[in-house]
């Protein structure tokens, strides 16, 4: 406890950074840079005494005369027609307008030829991502649901520049970003959000946002913008799962019910809740996955396989292991089955890599 304290880190304050438009920052730049620029036209003038016009040495320095001597001072010009005649113009001049000249220039040209350059980047950046972006995932949300999501996403094979983000929270999407993520800032009950992450084009959408009532909006708009999208929504009470389902989402977990179900059981039986914990985590022990039914598998039982199959998907349908419908595996099945984690969920087991797959011959 005592090491852990003394770390560095624990109980640093982080802020989030502020997302501002480049045009933003430029304009404050420059709005710095004028107040520099009023700033020395002012001292110019009030000490307008230790200065002298060359081309009329007998007249005093104007507000005029100041800003122009301003101007081409700061902008390293420097016609000479007027300069600093005694030794207190000399110094100010040292100490404060050169000063506020190396100031001037580096907000105006240097900030502006930045901001330019980075804005620029980006879009060209954001124009390439857009024409690459086609049968991606949509994940709306990125708190814990979504980042589980994506994870196991991820560790079963999937790109990460194949996820993209839509999340309203400026930390959410630095955390996005960070996890080396797409991020699309904005509410995702609004289509104009939607289309940037371009859900028109998506294979998947994945909803996880904390308000089933949100979540009903955003797979409304979802399925009216892609009718063929595979959507898996989150609830958190039943009662909204079939509001949900005629909404369009193809899948729908509800959040609380499966957390205390799992309560129960271990409440119950805490080694089946440490068998359904093991199931859930990914990477460990054991594994629920779905493969494609082989050739020397079709015509068996079930349960007559390596593999512990749980379910059989057909004509896409799911059915138990027990139904009679699928006493006989079949052409164009696919199975559900538990496995160790070691192996990979999306293919067949060691040894038969190589083996044809008993796809439907339609």
């Amino acid at each position: 406890m005592q090491a852990a304290s003394n770390h560095p880190s624990v109980g640093r304050v982080s802020l989030p950074e502020r997302a501002r438009s480049p045009w933003w920052e430029l304009g404050r730049r420059l709005l710095l840079a004028l107040a520099i620029l009023v700033g020395t036209v002012l001292l110019v003038y009030f000490d307008r005494e230790g200065y002298r016009d060359n081309a009329h040495p007998e007249r005093q320095l104007t507000l005029l005369d100041a800003f122009y001597y301003t101007t081409v001072t700061l902008s390293t010009t420097g016609y000479g027609d007027i300069a600093p005649a005694d030794a207190q113009a000399r110094l100010v001049n040292a100490l404060v307008i050169t000063p506020a000249r190396i100031a001037f220039l580096v907000l105006l040209i240097g900030t502006t030829l930045e901001v330019l350059a980075s804005q620029g980047r980006e879009m060209f950046r954001v124009a390439r991502w857009r024409k690459k972006m086609d049968q991606h995932v949509v994940v709306i949300g990125y708190g814990t649901k979504g980042r589980s999501a994506i994870d196991t996403l991820v560790n079963n094979g999937y790109d990460r520049s194949a996820i993209v983000v839509v999340d309203p929270g400026p930390v959410a999407l630095s955390e996005a970003n960070r996890d080396q993520l797409v991020g699309i800032a904005g509410d995702a009950t609004r289509r104009g959000v939607l289309r940037q992450a371009g859900v028109e084009k998506a294979t998947h959408v994945i909803i996880t946002t904390d308000r089933d009532d949100s979540n009903v909006l955003v797979t409304l708009t979802v399925r009216q913008l892609n009718p063929d999208a595979w959507i898996v929504a989150a609830v958190r009470e039943q009662e909204n799962v079939p509001l949900m389902r005629q909404s369009g989402a193809n899948s729908v977990i509800t959040s609380s019910d499966a957390v205390g179900r799992l309560l129960g059981l271990s409440s119950m039986s805490p080694m089946l809740g440490s068998v359904m914990e093991d199931l859930m985590t990914y990477g460990e022990g054991l594994e629920v996955a779905e493969r494609d039914l082989l050739v020397n598998e079709v015509g068996k039982q079930p349960q007559r396989l390596p593999d512990q199959v749980i379910a059989v998907i057909r004509d896409e349908k799911v059915y138990r292991y027990f139904d009679p419908v699928v006493s006989l595996l079949a052409r164009g099945d696919r199975l559900i089955v538990v496995r160790p984690a070691k192996e990979l969920p999306w293919a067949p087991r060691p040894g038969t890599h190589g083996e044809e797959l008993a796809e439907d011959d339609d």
